[in-house]
């Protein structure tokens, strides 16, 4: 055996160096996201929600409504799941799913759209910016009315984007921003809001360049917080720029996007389209699983992996509509794209047309759905000690922990499946952090 003096002098000289280290194994790189993540964020314009007599709260239910019926005119909606390549023991099940998911909770995150999204056709130039006020104002009516009094189909996380910290827009951006949380804070939801579920309201900074711009907006969001009298404000910032990806000195830019936010960022999310553009990549080209789109979203997968941030795909902009021949076709390559991302490991993304609901929670509840039995035995067997048939290690059984608890938030298993594990949930969210149970 070593001299026991000799031991510890290793000890001391490793613990010594180690000393500034040791809190980021400890504390900020070990923090996987173990809290629900949505399986989806929902892009609507605002002047499709709010304003001009429409019933914004009312959206996702139409959106659940116009989902249904493109499901239900192609027929049975196991039907669908085998035309979309799932197994035949798991179409019934997974058709089945899908339309209960549409009906109970069609929209999960929704995003009302003031930046590219948003038009204002047939407004006069000099009028533009009180329409965007008035249009602000009823934004956070419809947020205020989803949060405060949560409906069969409203969704469990929504807010808004603003336009970009581009100086040509910068002080358009700020104003809604202002407007939105002030009516927020007036109408007695903010506090409540933050204290309970920071991340249920998602505040989304777009095409940010430079880390900079995180910095600075921090820094506005600690003078309204000052001026409503409210908790910490967190946001997600969307990455849609080649220096958002690498910075102008040759560093990795997501990193430093993370730590500018101090503690705030909630997500990352890719932006398809304005990312290929920007380098080059022509309209017919664009897409999510394009090389550069890959290749962005390696460096924001290993930038937000286990330091607490959530990561999303961005968007397709083709549009299951047309004939039954042509929204088929539509659903296929959303469904190939979604299924891409979650095997990937990304397990989000944007949604922009009704018709996509089917084909985002078929596809999610089919993927979660094939080796949900597999994943939940081996689990059992894990915490059970039983090596017999898997000699699964602490990495492997946090992995199949976070698979069904994802499995289950996005409702591809239900809460007597879910028991096969042989482990309650709160011991799941255990076996997600360490891969072991806490106590054992």
């Amino acid at each position: 055996m070593p001299d026991p003096s000799v031991l510890s002098d290793l000890t001391a000289l490793a613990d010594a160096g180690l000393a500034d280290i040791d809190p980021l194994v400890a504390g900020r790189w070990a923090t996987p996201v173990t809290w629900r993540q949505p399986v989806h964020t929902v892009y609507v314009p605002a002047h499709l929600i709010v304003g001009d007599g429409l019933p914004g709260t009312d959206l996702p239910r139409r959106w659940a409504s116009d989902a249904l019926d493109a499901l239900d005119a192609h027929g049975d909606p196991a039907d669908l799941a085998r035309d979309l390549g799932v197994a035949d023991e798991h179409a019934g099940t997974v058709g089945e799913l899908t339309r209960e998911k549409l009906l109970r909770e069609p929209v999960e995150d929704l995003r009302i759209d003031f930046e590219d999204g948003f038009t204002q056709r047939g407004v006069p130039q000099a009028d533009r910016d009180a329409d965007e006020d008035a249009r602000a104002s009823q934004a956070a009516d419809v947020l205020a009315t989803w949060f405060s009094t949560p409906g069969a189909t409203a969704p469990a996380f929504a807010g808004i984007r603003f336009k970009s910290f581009d100086p040509a827009v910068r002080d358009r951006g700020l104003r809604t921003l202002a407007i939105v949380l002030t009516g927020l804070a007036e109408r007695g939801v903010l506090r409540t809001l933050l204290e309970d579920d920071r991340r249920a309201l998602r505040l989304t900074l777009p095409k940010v360049q430079h880390h900079h711009q995180v910095e600075v907006f921090v820094d506005v969001l600690r003078r309204l917080e000052d001026a409503l009298g409210v908790p910490e404000i967190p946001f997600e910032v969307q990455v849609e720029t080649p220096q958002a990806v690498l910075a102008a000195d040759g560093a990795a830019e997501p990193a430093r996007l993370i730590s500018a936010g101090r503690g705030r960022v909630l997500s990352l999310h890719y932006g398809t389209y304005d990312y290929s553009a920007s380098l080059g990549v022509d309209a017919a080209e664009q897409a999510m699983d394009h090389p550069v789109a890959d290749h962005a979203k390696d460096v924001l997968q290993v930038a937000t992996t286990a330091v607490g941030v959530e990561l999303s795909d961005g968007s397709t902009n083709r549009i299951p509509v047309g004939t039954r021949a042509e929204t088929l076709e539509g659903w296929r390559i959303h469904h190939r794209l979604v299924r891409r991302h979650l095997r990937r490991g990304i397990r989000q993304g944007w949604d922009l047309h009704a018709h996509q609901l089917v084909t985002r929670h078929m596809t999610t509840i089919a993927y979660f759905r094939a080796d949900w039995r597999l994943s939940a035995e081996r689990l059992r067997a894990y915490v059970a000690g039983d090596t017999s048939r898997w000699m699964d290690e602490p990495a492997t059984a946090k992995a199949m922990a976070g698979y069904l608890l994802r499995a289950h938030a996005c409702g591809a298993v239900t809460d007597r499946e879910l028991e096969l594990t042989g482990v309650d949930h709160d011991q799941l969210r255990s076996l997600q952090v360490s891969g072991r149970l806490y106590g054992a």
